[in-house]
């Protein structure tokens, strides 16, 4: 089971990717992160992308059939924010403790599979071994 550096590497061999983080959205920590920041800092960027991934998390009515979320995981598994040239992918992670931790990837729109980027990025959370 791979580990937080190995899933990031795993992400970055994705057509198209151009940099990829995981991040606490509680404290808007990045916890790991490879290649280019959207902004040219993983830090800034992992503060701003963490008060999106945590508003959505804590939604309750984006959950299914307008549930609130569990106190364990959050209602939705995975977001997506397009601009102009890119996507930007975030797929919240189960994990044991408290499951507050997402995968951020970057990934340019010309270049990039969006569709097989969702299906690896939620492939990846499965595996990810925090710890």
């Amino acid at each position: 089971m791979p580990g937080i550096d190995e899933s990031l590497v795993d992400a970055m061999r994705l057509p198209g990717a151009r940099g990829a983080s995981l991040v606490d959205w509680i404290s808007g920590l990045a916890l790991g992160a490879v290649g280019d920041a959207p902004a040219g800092d993983w830090e800034a960027t992992a503060a701003e992308t963490a008060e999106l991934a945590r508003h959505v998390a804590e939604n309750g009515s984006l959950g299914a059939g307008g549930t609130a979320p569990s106190d364990r995981e959050p209602a939705v598994e995975d977001l997506i924010a397009t601009t102009a040239d890119a996507y930007h992918l975030f797929r919240f992670v189960s994990t044991p403790f408290d499951s507050t931790v997402f995968l951020h990837l970057w990934l340019d729109r010309n270049d990039g599979n969006l569709a097989l980027a969702r299906i690896r990025l939620a492939e990846m959370a499965d595996r990810l071994v925090l710890g």
